[in-house]
């Protein structure tokens, strides 16, 4: 227990450091981390990606807590665009989280490698969408709010990565759309919190110390450093080469792609 404490108080700082310089959230970083902190301790695959992603959805609260609170007092947010995607988040992460339930660790995997390919490919390539002010449809923001919900509640990630592109999209400045996304954020991972709580309630299979599918030694050694250091790494983000970073997380992220494509290969039955 001690040691997966000590091992995720090193992951909080990297987490929290990258999510400072590149504005990801930080679920890129912790379900890779939970993974290989869950690995150690063997825990049973039948729920092993259930709390990868339940403990990454909670130590995401943590930060996006503190996050939102600090584009709040910079107003930063745009709350109509806000209760624009609010609606269809809420639906998204409610059925992603029921859907979620049913699915097997293996194909959860083998979800997040995938979308970990898409995100390599955008590091990679550097693609931005160009800010345009646009007439959009409600239903629009319903449809794009339950994507993101869906997808952050099987992923275990805090949906900036639709979330952030396409409320830039729409006209609003950057520093508005990742305001909008974090305060999406804790919608999201609350919910996606308490959800994965209840559905490992009682599970037999669970490791010790933990409540549902939340480990709490992870959340607590993670939450404990990532918003510290999500500070340093918006202060490091100023002076450090933003072309050659985005490439170098780039190749990162295809090295944790490739070996959770292999574990899912490998392991298939």
């Amino acid at each position: 227990m001690l040691t997966i404490f000590f091992m995720c108080l090193g992951f909080g700082i990297l987490a929290g450091t990258l999510a400072g310089i590149f504005g990801v959230g930080g679920g890129v970083v912790f379900v890779p981390a939970l993974m290989f902190c869950f690995e150690l301790i063997k825990v049973p695959d039948e729920i092993f990606m259930h709390m990868v992603i339940g403990t990454s959805l909670s130590c995401i609260f943590v930060t996006t807590m503190n996050s939102s609170y600090s584009h709040y007092k910079r107003k930063n947010i745009d709350w109509k665009i806000f209760q624009k995607l609010a609606v269809g988040v809420l639906v998204g992460v409610f059925l992603g989280s029921m859907v979620a339930s049913f699915l097997s660790s293996q194909t959860l995997k083998l979800l997040f490698a995938t979308f970990l390919m898409l995100i390599t490919v955008k590091m990679w390539t550097g693609f931005k969408v160009e800010p345009q002010s646009r007439k959009i449809h409600i239903i629009w923001y319903w449809i794009v709010g339950t994507i993101i919900g869906f997808k952050s509640a099987i992923l275990g990630i805090g949906g900036g990565t639709i979330s952030v592109p396409f409320i830039n999209w729409t006209g609003k400045k950057m520093k508005e759309a990742v305001g909008v996304s974090a305060s999406l954020g804790v919608i999201i991972s609350s919910i996606g919190t308490v959800t994965y709580i209840y559905s490992g309630y009682g599970n037999t299979l669970l490791p010790e110390y933990s409540f549902g599918y939340i480990y709490l030694p992870a959340f607590l050694g993670i939450t404990s450093m990532s918003s510290i250091f999500a500070h340093v790494g918006a202060k490091l983000s100023d002076s450090l080469p933003q072309k050659k970073l985005y490439k170098a997380f780039a190749i990162f992220m295809a090295m944790i792609m490739v070996k959770t494509f292999y574990g899912v290969f490998t392991n298939w039955n």
